[in-house]
């Protein structure tokens, strides 16, 4: 079977277009991520952190990450909200225990399912109204801190003018080829979010490690979009939407 000329021509058309959009993305997105640094400040202030964590059925990740939460180095006021939400399991207990020896740590308990409202968003945003400080953290609770230095790191990107850090979350290290693919997919879905948040055109963050304050969500809370799976990516999506809100990475 012999193929027409025109079809190899078409073929390497596309071809080069695919190349040239590929090309596009790395030289005008891409590569200011590549090159990004962080502004030195010249002056740092530490602001009181309220990091909240929805869990349901959690407790052997409880067990195992909560502790890399509540042992931050962080000398500032700031609290560890968890809203347990319906959990079935012994969660409960788990929170109670850790509650002994950390006093910083609340628990909000919910036994009751929000109607019309899915996923996170009824528990996140209980946890973000029951939050004591301005400045709200958060995080999963399959999720552990990278250092001790989490939420000082977090806060610090935060000036007159910043309302929301993005941060990144990353996939555990373990053995096998589907944990390599997928830590991959991760870096490269969290380079094109900052890529694009950094050309100006912010469209996500991820829930797992995502900062902004506590006023900025329950502002647009009016326009809660059934759409969205989260309170986190409601508040990015609306920011966005209105070009109000300077977003910065961490």
């Amino acid at each position: 079977m012999i193929i027409p000329d025109i079809v190899w021509t078409i073929c390497f058309g596309l071809f080069c277009t695919v190349i040239a959009i590929q090309a596009f993305y790395y030289l005008y997105f891409f590569r200011r991520m590549a090159y990004y640094h962080n502004k030195e400040k010249e002056v740092s202030v530490e602001h009181p952190v309220s990091v909240i964590i929805c869990a349901r059925d959690e407790a052997h990740n409880l067990v195992k990450n909560l502790p890399g939460v509540l042992v931050q180095d962080y000398p500032t006021t700031h609290e560890v909200v968890l809203v347990n939400d319906n959990s079935t399991d012994e969660s409960k207990y788990v929170i109670d225990e850790f509650k002994r020896s950390f006093k910083n740590l609340n628990m909000i308990e919910l036994t009751q399912e929000a109607k019309m409202i899915s996923g996170k968003k009824f528990p996140l945003s209980m946890g973000i109204k029951s939050a004591k400080y301005e400045i709200v953290l958060l995080t999963d609770a399959d999720c552990v801190p990278a250092s001790e230095n989490w939420i000082k790191k977090m806060q610090d990107a935060y000036d007159e003018e910043t309302e929301i850090v993005l941060g990144y979350g990353a996939y555990h290290k373990k053995p096998g080829l589907l944990n390599k693919l997928i830590r991959f997919e991760t870096f490269h879905t969290a380079m094109q979010y900052f890529s694009y948040a950094l050309a100006g055109k912010p469209y996500m963050g991820v829930g797992r490690n995502l900062s902004y304050k506590k006023e900025l969500s329950f502002l647009r809370i009016k326009d809660f979009l059934p759409s969205i799976k989260s309170l986190a990516e409601m508040t990015i999506y609306l920011s966005i939407r209105w070009q109000l809100v300077p977003i910065r990475l961490y």
